[in-house]
């Protein structure tokens, strides 16, 4: 798979990553993605920065040497209800947002209050994805799950790091195995992130490759492949594109 992208990182703004914005920059570069993505922790999460940081970003340039640059954040769905963290007025600034469950940020319900969380984020019109749906931690209900993001065009995350043995994230593998054949089935596209705290794993989706391809899931719904793919669901990526 021609895997070019990269939406999901963290820089040392983060509070527990370890590489500056242009460390990252350069990484992506060295690798060779055509698109990078940074998407640093809002507020919620213990030790990240602050809403301004995310309001400043029209002084970063949009493009390092010759590849083009995204900012954007990855929000913490604190209540069942989906809401996030960062207002409306950062939220339509940004290029892109991610949004995620994490420990820190919210108290875990039932599975019908924990998929009304997640489907109430794909609700928002600023969200564009959901990050790692995949936390046991967090029991969801995927069906309603996959049905919201066709019906609201929205991209399901396939999280290379809660692959990794050892992950604070768990089930992560089972959970995929049940959700992924979900998407397939209904035709929803899946985007693969590598969540990077450091430079070396910039656009490092090796197991998520392997789990894809163990169960066959259609090339066709991952948008990694192409801008194009991608950019029917982030705008900003559409206007890089005309």
């Amino acid at each position: 798979m021609n895997d070019i992208l990269d939406l999901h990182t963290h820089t040392l703004a983060s509070g527990h990553a370890y590489n500056t914005l242009f460390e990252m920059f350069e990484a992506a570069y060295q690798k060779g993605l055509a698109l990078f993505g940074s998407s640093d922790h809002a507020p919620r999460i213990p030790g990240t920065c602050t809403q301004m940081y995310f309001n400043n970003f029209s002084v970063i340039p949009r493009t390092y040497k010759d590849m083009p640059i995204l900012m954007g954040s990855e929000l913490n769905i604190w209540d069942y209800k989906g809401s996030v963290d960062l207002p409306e007025y950062t939220l339509k600034r940004m290029d892109y947002a991610i949004a995620s469950i994490h420990k820190p940020c919210y108290h875990c319900g039932t599975p019908a209050e924990n998929t009304s969380a997640i489907i109430g984020a794909l609700n928002n019109p600023h969200i564009n994805i959901i990050g790692h749906p995949d936390d046991g931690r967090f029991p969801l209900e995927f069906a309603p799950i996959v049905e919201a993001a066709k019906s609201l065009h929205k991209l399901l995350e396939v999280n290379s790091s809660s692959l990794v043995p050892g992950c604070s994230r768990i089930h992560a593998r089972e959970n995929y195995l049940k959700l992924l054949p979900l998407c397939a089935e209904a035709g929803v596209s899946v985007i693969l992130s590598s969540d990077a705290h450091v430079a070396n794993d910039v656009g490092n989706h090796r197991l998520a490759h392997e789990l894809l391809e163990e169960i066959h899931f259609p090339e066709e719904l991952v948008v990694n492949t192409s801008l194009e793919k991608l950019a029917a669901y982030l705008p900003t990526v559409a206007a890089l594109l005309h």
